[in-house]
């Protein structure tokens, strides 16, 4: 602070030596100008200079110091007060301009809101109709129809499903219901859900369940596995199978979802997880690459840990990891 202090009233300074030498050149071409006194004056002005520039020093810089240790926010309120003209005129300019960023802010959030709003009543509302159309497709009695039918209201559903999702994840704690969840029941209903996607790729399940009892939400761990399974079922060939195990490791309760897919490229492997991401080997222009990233997002309050392994051709095996159950008793706080 002292430095920009001095450097920004350096020319000031540089001006008031300059005066002082000029006074010692006239003395010195001035023969009726004793240089003795002149040498005295000249010490004075230094000795007051001096002395000025410290006092304004401090009464100047107390604004500027508060400024820079406020909390970087936008609350009005952690304002110092001016004490100058000067640092009127720049504290209103910051407070106008602050209060227009108060208020735009605020602005956008309420149309925010109501597009988040309008969206999810809109999903809503469209579920009704696909309900609608699910009944209808049960009803056909041409198979082969019926299973063109189904893929596509899978494809829809899931998208929707998503996408509700992924509203709701920034809001998970408040959503949250922490209990005692049957694996082996939400592995079968979303397996149960994906059955028209995989007579149609022809494609099993080999199950293996030990420890089928975890602690979780319901809802959104159902949300994690629907990710993974229908990843596993759209990269997988037909007639292939998909092996999905649970064992127990150092007290915590292992999942895995395995497929004989086309597997993921080892330089993608890292980036699977982030938001957007699709792939840099096989572009595959349906994908959102929402699925693992709206996963690992919704595991990370669950404290279940994802993680990938894949060999390039030969398939993906994606594993949850949940936590031993005192971890989860100490989030709840009991």
């Amino acid at each position: 602070m002292i430095k920009k202090f001095l450097l920004e009233r350096v020319s000031w300074m540089m001006l008031i030596v300059l005066l002082l030498f000029l006074a010692m050149i006239i003395a010195y071409l001035d023969p009726s100008l004793s240089i003795s006194s002149m040498t005295y004056y000249v010490f004075l002005s230094l000795l007051i200079t001096t002395v000025f520039v410290t006092v304004r020093y401090f009464k100047e810089t107390t604004f500027y110091k508060q400024l820079d240790s406020r909390d970087p926010s936008t609350d009005l309120s952690s304002f110092p007060e001016p004490n100058s003209p000067f640092e009127a005129s720049i504290y209103e300019q910051v407070t106008s301009s602050l209060e227009q960023l108060e208020k735009e802010a605020s602005s956008n959030k309420v149309l925010l809101e109501q597009e988040k709003d309008e969206l999810m009543s809109w999903i809503h509302e469209v579920k009704t109709p696909l309900t609608a159309m699910k009944l209808m497709i049960d009803r056909t009695e041409d198979h082969k129809l019926k299973s063109e039918l189904m893929y596509e209201w899978l494809r829809i559903h899931y998208l929707l499903d998503q996408q509700l999702h992924q509203k709701r994840i920034p809001f998970i704690e408040n959503d949250l219901f922490i209990e005692k969840v049957d694996l082996e029941s939400v592995v079968y209903n979303e397996i149960h859900t994906l059955r028209a996607w995989c007579l149609r790729k022809k494609i099993g399940f080999e199950i293996d369940l030990v420890d089928t009892h975890v602690l979780s939400d319901t809802k959104w761990l159902s949300f994690i596995l629907r990710q993974l399974l229908t990843n596993a079922v759209k990269y997988s060939g037909e007639g292939s199978e998909i092996t999905i195990q649970s064992s127990e490791q150092s007290g915590q309760t292992v999942l895995t979802v395995a497929d004989q897919g086309r597997g993921i490229d080892p330089r993608d492997l890292p980036r699977i997880f982030e938001k957007g991401f699709t792939s840099t080997a096989n572009h595959d222009q349906h994908a959102t690459g929402m699925g693992l990233y709206l996963a690992k997002k919704a595991a990370v309050p669950l404290e279940i840990n994802i993680t990938a392994q894949s060999k390039y051709g030969a398939g993906t095996t994606m594993t949850l990891t949940f936590p031993k159950e005192n971890e989860f008793l100490e989030i709840q706080g009991v």
